[in-house]
């Protein structure tokens, strides 16, 4: 499975977390001074840490997200607001 990680600025132990939830490759947008970019074809979740990422951005996500019917989840920051959501995604 691929993650598409949007926010965080150091992503400490949430790559172990999503390994440990199935990812095999993550890919991380900064969130801050990105914008309008899009979504790789070969994403299967999409990772929103919402308190480091920048609306625009996080509009232009939940846009490409819904068009193409991706999941996509909300965390707030840290690994303990990570694991909460992949708790509930489950």
């Amino acid at each position: 499975m691929t993650v598409l990680l949007v926010g965080a600025d150091k992503l400490g132990n949430m790559p172990k977390e999503l390994e440990d939830h199935g990812a095999s490759e993550i890919i991380h947008w900064s969130g801050r001074k990105e914008k309008n970019k899009d979504i790789p074809r070969n994403v299967d979740l999409i990772l929103v840490v919402h308190d480091f990422v920048s609306h625009a951005l996080m509009d232009s996500v939940k846009g490409q997200a819904k068009r193409r019917r991706l999941p996509i989840v909300f965390a707030k920051r840290g690994v303990a607001g990570l694991k909460q959501v992949l708790k509930n995604e489950k």
